[in-house]
């Protein structure tokens, strides 16, 4: 499921390849996928327009457009958004186009349909209406000790309540664990004995890592957990065999002897 870091690669993709050219149309072929807009409602917001930004935040993207509002993407289980040049074919399942006058294009591909289409008038609405908490990326140890404050049950479902902080999903709370040594299972409360600097460290090694590495497995450093998050999968820093459980309603992988409980 595409978390922060993919969705970090898909926002600098948009800013690389489609900002400030004029939108000629849309197409929806999914408009199942559409939230609070239709087919027809969608082109008269896009058409004519020009994207200006490119934001993120959390699991959402937004194409900033020069209408006083944006375009809102959410990629579900399987979404990914690219570029497409005049010459070149859509990429599999694309759900929604946006076509631009110069004969380019950015396509929305999503083989399960299970993301999110809609418009915002602004960035901030969306985010306020949704009640998203802060972005993942970058917060400091005294923020996540803040957001912490008070709260019960594990880190793992913790770090997953978007409410909470926005971005993290199962792949990357596991990593995260992994980079900071803390079990699955272990307590939100048992973070006032450790320390909140060291999962603060582990969270901007771990998102910034997958940014660099395009959110591909095979690119990320050699001291990732990612890559080996697989059954016969062996930790890379110690060896062990990997193992699993089930933690926040979600398998969580983990290396026994690098996060004991």
């Amino acid at each position: 499921m595409p978390e922060l870091p993919d969705v970090e690669v898909y926002r600098r993709r948009l800013e690389g390849g489609a900002l400030h050219r004029a939108v000629a149309g849309v197409h929806v072929a999914a408009p199942d996928l559409l939230q609070g807009t239709s087919p027809q409602g969608l082109g008269r917001a896009l058409n004519g327009r020009s994207f200006t930004a490119a934001r993120r935040h959390g699991k959402y993207l937004f194409a900033v457009h020069d209408g006083d509002g944006a375009l809102v993407l959410h990629f579900g289980m399987s979404g990914v958004l690219v570029t497409v040049s005049a010459k070149d074919e859509a990429p599999d399942y694309t759900r929604c186009v946006v076509e631009f006058t110069d004969g380019g294009r950015l396509a929305y591909s999503a083989p399960r349909k299970l993301g999110l289409i809609a418009l915002a008038g602004s960035v901030e609405e969306f985010i306020r209406d949704r009640d998203l908490g802060p972005d993942a990326l970058g917060l400091d140890a005294d923020t996540l000790e803040r957001l912490a404050s008070g709260r019960r049950g594990g880190i793992k479902s913790w770090l997953m309540d978007q409410g909470t902080m926005a971005g993290i999903g199962n792949v990357y709370s596991d990593e995260i664990l992994f980079q900071a040594g803390i079990h699955p299972r272990r307590a939100v409360k048992a973070l006032e004995q450790a320390g909140f600097e060291g999962l603060q460290g582990a969270m901007d090694k771990a998102l910034h890592g997958a940014i660099e590495a395009a959110a591909e497995p095979a690119r990320m450093p050699a001291d990732f957990l990612l890559p080996h998050r697989h059954d016969g999968g062996h930790c890379p820093s110690c060896g062990t065999a990997l193992e699993h459980l089930q933690a926040a309603g979600r398998t969580a992988w983990h290396c026994p002897r690098c996060q004991r409980d």
